[in-house]
């Protein structure tokens, strides 16, 4: 998790799962990941935009912006997934709403 997290971090979250999930609604989930997936690209390239001074600088901030937001997501993933394989049978337990 980020060290920028704060005590509102897993409310936001979980608004954004909340809306995924209504999203699931007749789309299939891999659609709904990815379109999950690029808004939080654009908004991630937003943010990383608005921390520098000109496309010059922010072109040259490629190489970090990028090796950040792509470790950030493997801890979160793998944070997830562990999760999941710890908690298999409850979360996806016959019956159960399949959501994330």
């Amino acid at each position: 998790m980020s060290q920028d997290a704060d005590h509102d971090f897993f409310d936001r979250a979980y608004e954004h799962l909340r809306v995924a999930n209504e999203q699931l609604t007749g789309v299939p989930q891999g659609q709904v990941s990815a379109s999950m997936m690029y808004a939080c690209a654009r908004f991630n390239a937003w943010v990383s935009a608005t921390n520098r001074d000109s496309a010059k600088d922010l072109k040259g901030a490629y190489g970090e912006t990028i090796e950040y937001f792509v470790a950030q997501y493997r801890k979160m993933l793998v944070t997830n997934l562990d999760d999941f394989v710890a908690h298999f049978a409850e979360y996806m337990e016959p019956g159960a709403a399949r959501k994330s």
